[in-house]
């Protein structure tokens, strides 16, 4: 047990809905959340920006923010810097990680930059579609630079498909890229602090695990253990969290990865504030370290406390 108590979080502003394409997952993400906070005794109360924000923020006269709202306007940068604009303490990663993070062309190219092993990638425009078949082959993934929940983005495996999937992922962004698509399984990486929880092995029917296998259907199966061996899961740990802390991302997220056909670990991409819905990744990764959504929240909200503050979980 902690020696932290619930008044020690003073009045906390529970941040989710938003404007972004995520808004449905952050609604459901930050009630969650918030239920959890105010269940544990915590002064929490939901703001959701459409309401209009800075209002919100000094009317309410806030001692934190738990930041729950996925997508633009809320995992790019952009609400972390109003919050330390306004002096508030506030959960995950600052503006500089946020924004890198958010932005998959650009962590690439750091990743790859640091020898991080990262699947091929291309920046498409409208007139050079035929560029991603000469660097990259079929099948690729299309999608859009800045934009999460794999909303807009497309599996594609003939030339006949590639400009409808352009089309769907520039009307979300104005940066596509194209990325290889790999054969191994895919995993991801839960980061609480400074430690990897137990990954998890996605699988599902679909062709890829878009946003249906992540938040609607009932068929996707996540594997815990992942059935990678003690020794490979430390490994793709340690290149999971060296990706988390290359993009600047700080007290917890998510990396996702795919193996190639060497087996080899290729990072896909760094999320700076996870989903925190009943499908969600991060809340099962730590359910199999032991800890349950009420003490999760709890540990991440921790994490806005002076550092000699913060001594474990409740």
């Amino acid at each position: 047990m902690s020696r932290w108590k619930a008044s020690d979080f003073g009045k906390v502003a529970v941040l989710f809905g938003g404007h972004s394409a995520e808004r449905e997952v952050s609604l459901k993400s930050g009630r969650a959340v918030l239920a959890a906070l105010q269940e544990r005794g915590v002064d929490a109360h939901g703001v959701d920006p459409v309401d209009g924000l800075v209002n919100a923020l000094q009317a309410g006269n806030f001692d934190r923010a738990f930041i729950v709202l996925h997508g633009r306007g809320g995992e790019d940068g952009t609400v972390q810097g109003l919050l330390e604009y306004l002096d508030i303490p506030y959960t995950g990663s600052g503006v500089l990680g946020s924004a890198l993070a958010m932005d998959k062309l650009r962590s690439k190219q750091i990743l790859h930059s640091a020898g991080i092993p990262t699947p091929e990638w291309a920046e498409l425009a409208a007139d050079n579609l035929d560029m991603a078949v000469e660097l990259i082959g079929f099948p690729m993934f299309l999608k859009p630079a800045r934009e999460g929940s794999s909303i807009g983005m497309s599996k594609v495996t003939s030339a006949t498909e590639l400009q409808a999937a352009y089309e769907a992922a520039a009307a979300c962004d104005d940066s596509v890229i194209a990325e290889a698509c790999l054969p191994g399984p895919e995993y991801t990486a839960a980061i609480l602090g400074e430690r990897v929880l137990p990954m998890i092995r996605l699988e599902t029917p679909r062709d890829f695990y878009d946003y249906e296998a992540k938040y609607l259907t009932d068929d996707t199966q996540y594997h815990i253990p992942c059935g990678l061996t003690s020794r490979e899961e430390k490994a793709f740990a340690d290149i999971c969290l060296e990706a988390f802390r290359l993009v600047g991302a700080r007290g917890w997220g998510r990396v996702d990865f795919m193996l190639d056909a060497n087996g080899d670990p290729q990072v896909l991409e760094v999320n700076t504030v996870p989903g925190m819905t009943d499908h969600s990744l991060v809340p099962m990764a730590a359910a199999a370290s032991g800890l349950d959504f009420a003490a999760l929240c709890w540990e991440i909200l921790a994490q806005t406390l002076p550092s000699d503050d913060v001594e474990g979980v409740a």
